[in-house]
């Protein structure tokens, strides 16, 4: 048997038209039907999402077509492990809980409230001079540190002023 027949068999098995068994395990239609003519192979992610949804169906019949289709056809050389579903439980929502919670309305006796205030911060002033420079703030030079850097520009001569425009265009002048 191939495996798009076995897949036809899943089909079957499932008691759903292909086009319910495509969005059963959320393919698209159209594969369902290429699959099951024989046009294409079905993928890896197909037959993973056939299984996921079709635990009962053994994965060496599956794949290989070896064995026996379900579980259940197996004969018995161990115990049955049952795996119950266990129903997922619903949230209490408000009003549950008002009608359980015996002391509801009650109230509950107050204790006093401390609120302690912060603690002020102390800031120290410093000396200009010692003051730590931020990026944010505006650097401010001494007048002797200027003048000592305008003399040192002095001493070297300008060789060449590049422009860069925004469309990408430049001009270069030397003296």
């Amino acid at each position: 048997m191939s495996l798009n027949e076995r897949i036809s068999k899943v089909i079957e098995y499932s008691g759903f038209t292909p086009s319910e068994f495509a969005d059963e395990i959320d393919v698209q239609r159209s594969s369902i039907s290429h699959v099951t003519s024989g046009r294409n192979k079905p993928s890896l992610e197909f037959i993973i999402k056939i299984k996921s949804r079709f635990p009962e169906i053994l994965w060496d019949w599956l794949v290989t077509g070896d064995g026996e289709m379900l579980k259940s056809e197996l004969p018995n050389t161990e115990e049955p492990v049952t795996q119950e579903k266990q129903k997922p439980t619903s949230l209490p929502d408000l009003f549950t809980m008002m009608n359980n919670d015996k002391d509801f309305g009650s109230k509950e006796p107050e204790e006093p409230v401390i609120i302690e205030s912060p603690s002020e911060s102390v800031k120290t002033h410093q000396n200009k001079a010692n003051e730590k420079i931020f990026d944010s703030q505006r650097l401010e030079k001494l007048n002797e540190e200027i003048i000592s850097q305008v003399v040192e520009n002095q001493s070297n001569k300008i060789k060449r002023i590049i422009l860069f425009y925004e469309n990408g265009k430049f001009e270069s002048f030397e003296p």
